[in-house]
């Protein structure tokens, strides 16, 4: 990176609440800051510790709970506002969005009156969640088509892969986005006898049981049910397994409850939140398949996660997420249906040989880091400002 930039990166959500986007954001301006000046704006909230700690500067503002979500909204700040005069006095040379939401539309307004370029990335297929708020699908299309107006006033849009291109066209993105696939700040684990060791310990396992891995926010769209229902299915044929969700949200109670009506307490794990990247690590590697049958997600950072550690990944067949996934190559494919899954993952695991073969695949074709991320973005930084600055 020979051109130092002002970089502002603007988004409706951040620590201490923790979501792939979030990370995504971290570790980008994390690598920016060792060469540019970033400034990263997000919502105040109330059980936020001091941002001293980042190695990039933290504008928060003022931020409220938005309806039973988990997530925060911000109200308008017109232009005479302390908070705006803040920002334009930042004389950012190209702002990038991670949301199209009050902030996300904060940072573009800001690039307007600095005429500088402003950048969105494309990370969440909105309409699976606003459904579940809304059920008019009048209003679910005007919400749609009210997110999408902010896309398409950016200079330019970076998706995190050709399926999420797509299904933004659908939405009603005019232009061809830029397109550049998530990475991962996670290692895989030096010694395995080890990890493994220490996992087993942990979570009182048995060297021969068959270890089946969610991670993720422990939400309904991210299909926990439908691995719930499949992993009865699996124990009423007598499979010997345990099961690890790793992650917290909003529906871990319900999750429980479920387990517990399904007589599954001896075969699920629940560890809650790991911010132990060492130890999310060694739990990926002692994993013998990853599950993943999300249709919410667009280039999960878990698969990519689970890959370093040359652990496979079982997801759904035309899943968005599943783009980089060649059925029994690199991943395997299934329809989303709970006999199907329950059959493939035995399937799966009756083949060790060839598991190990497919996880060797997915490491050396999934891999990817955040440094590649960060300077393809910085690229796509620099390109756009040379267009700006042509007219």
């Amino acid at each position: 990176m020979n051109k130092r930039l002002k970089i502002g990166i603007f988004m409706d959500s951040f620590y201490p609440n923790v979501d792939g986007v979030v990370i995504v954001i971290d570790n980008l301006a994390k690598r920016l800051a060792k060469y540019n000046d970033v400034t990263v704006i997000v919502p105040w909230t109330e059980t936020y510790k001091e941002d001293k700690n980042y190695p990039y500067k933290i504008i928060r503002i003022k931020s409220h709970k938005f309806l039973n979500t988990e997530y925060k909204f911000s109200f308008n700040q017109p232009r005479w506002t302390s908070i705006y005069k803040k920002l334009i006095k930042e004389q950012f040379d190209i702002v990038h969005i991670h949301s199209p939401f009050m902030i996300g539309r904060l940072g573009l307004k800001v690039a307007h009156d600095l005429n500088i370029p402003a950048i969105a990335t494309m990370h969440t297929l909105f309409d699976y969640e606003i459904r579940k708020l809304f059920h008019s699908e009048t209003l679910v299309n005007q919400i749609l088509n009210n997110l999408i107006t902010v896309y398409n006033k950016c200079d330019n849009c970076i998706a995190v892969n050709n399926r999420t291109a797509l299904e933004y066209k659908k939405y009603g993105y005019k232009y061809d986005p830029a397109i550049i696939y998530n990475g991962t700040d996670i290692t895989e684990v030096k010694n395995k006898r080890k990890a493994f060791e220490k996992v087993n310990r942990l979570y009182n396992l048995n060297s021969e049981d068959n270890v089946l891995l969610f991670v993720g926010r422990i939400n309904e769209v991210k299909n926990i049910f439908f691995i719930l229902d499949s992993l009865k299915l699996l124990k009423e044929n007598g499979f010997n397994f345990k099961m690890i969700y790793v992650g917290t949200g909003p529906d871990e109670e319900k999750l429980r409850e479920q387990i517990k009506e399904y007589k599954l307490e001896k075969n699920v794990i629940l560890t809650g939140k790991i911010t132990d990247r060492e130890l999310l690590s060694s739990i990926y590697a002692r994993a013998d398949l990853f599950l993943f049958p999300s249709t919410f997600d667009t280039c999960s950072l878990v698969q990519i996660e689970a890959a370093i550690n040359e652990t496979a990944g079982l997801f759904i067949k035309d899943s968005v997420t599943a783009e980089t996934i060649t059925d029994n190559v690199n991943g395997y494919l299934c329809e989303e249906n709970r006999i199907e899954f329950k059959d493939k993952i035995k399937e799966i695991l009756s083949d060790k040989k060839k598991l190990s073969k497919i996880s060797k695949n997915a490491k050396k074709m999934l891999s990817r880091s955040f440094d590649d991320v960060t300077l393809d973005t910085y690229n796509l930084y620099l390109k756009e400002i040379e267009k700006k600055k042509n007219g």
